[in-house]
């Protein structure tokens, strides 16, 4: 498909920079085939229904934009480096800044030590193995294990989208911010940000109006950022993200759909998840593995009947899955809609509940 379909105009004041609080208070527009409806996410236990199943993400979000210095000689360069996929121990790919000026070889070193202090405790090292296209890298670190995985905690910040990155500094805040209230496995360098807007509050009504919740895992990259530079969506390619649903929450979600209850998705990543383990008649087989599924317009799910999801940018890939979830035409309304009302987009912005059109082009 023509990439500029999925296209749109979006004011720079619509990007939200930072989350709303409570989380829960976040708005939410229900999108329907009959049509739009304004609510916010506190609602939400209203408009499922007993019996349905909320699945979420539990990836935890690492500190994975790193700072550092790369020295050639008497010249120094700044690097700014955004790990996104574990190769090894090790070993990690990442996006680089300025990437052009990298030669595999050479050496960056990040933290304290960048700025010449010199105990070796201070410093973070790494050498750069490959060099790839866009500014691709594949780095070797000087720690490995759990040792590495310290000191990325230690060095890193947290990796803010480039829309809020390039308008604000990260901050204390954003450590809790950006990450779902139920993260328990380590390994995404993005937030599963439709998650952000549940409080334990917002649970416990889930759990009252008999609604229940499972857990999947798909450790999200930094690939979703990435904007569709072909002109045809038929010339993108993904990037791959690791990801996990175990035989008894696969056991789980079968049983209750059996029973007439309904997969709610929060979030594209669960999504996305859900649909590479789903079977031809629908059922959900347990997975572990890496999945570079790209949902466009035409695609028939075959496991998710409503999807719970943030608002997304023009050209973007997730804009191109949720148009093939609710159609074309009833997204663009709904995001002209949600534009003309004020709705706050992106990572930190509020939320759509969108229900499955099987009939949509």
């Amino acid at each position: 498909m023509d990439v500029s379909l999925f296209d749109f105009a979006l004011p720079e004041a619509s990007i939200a920079l930072r989350p709303a609080h409570p989380r829960d208070g976040a708005r939410l527009l229900a999108v329907r085939p009959e049509g739009l409806a304004d609510h916010v996410v506190r609602d939400l236990p209203g408009l499922l229904r007993p019996g349905d199943v909320l699945v979420h993400n539990d990836t935890r979000v690492i500190p994975a934009r790193l700072y550092g210095i790369r020295v050639r000689g008497e010249a120094a360069t700044r690097v700014e480096v955004m790990l996104h996929k574990r190769e090894s121990a090790d070993s990690w790919r990442a996006f680089a800044r300025p990437g052009k000026r990298l030669r595999a070889g050479e050496r960056i070193r990040f933290g304290d030590g960048s700025e010449g202090h010199a105990c070796e405790l201070a410093a973070l090292d790494a050498e750069i193995v490959e060099k790839g296209e866009g500014g691709e890298v594949l780095l070797r670190f000087a720690f490995s294990g759990p040792a590495l995985d310290e000191a990325i905690t230690r060095f890193g910040h947290m990796p803010l989208p480039p829309y809020i990155a390039s308008k604000r500094e990260d901050d204390a805040a954003d450590l809790a911010d950006y990450q779902t209230i139920y993260a328990r496995r380590d390994g995404a360098v993005a937030a599963p940000t439709a998650g952000l807007h549940f409080t334990d509050d917002l649970a416990a009504r889930l759990e009252a109006a008999g609604i229940a919740r499972r857990f999947v895992t798909l450790h999200v990259g930094a690939g979703t950022f990435l904007p569709v530079k072909a002109d045809d969506t038929r010339d993108h390619v993904m990037h791959a993200e690791w990801g996990e649903i175990d035989a008894d929450t696969a056991t789980a979600l079968n049983a209750a759909r059996a029973r007439g209850g309904r997969i709610v998705a929060t979030g594209t990543t669960a999504l996305r998840l859900l649909e590479s383990a789903a079977q031809a008649d629908g059922t959900i087989a347990p997975f572990a593995g890496e999945t570079s599924i790209f949902i466009t317009p035409g695609y028939r799910f075959r496991a998710v009947d409503i999807l719970m999801t943030n608002f997304h940018l023009p050209r973007s890939t997730l804009f191109m899955l949720v148009s093939a979830f609710a159609g074309l035409e009833a997204m663009q309304a709904a995001y002209a809609h949600a534009i003309e009302a004020g709705y706050r987009f992106y990572s930190y912005g509020d939320a759509s509940l969108l229900f499955r059109n099987d009939g949509a082009a």
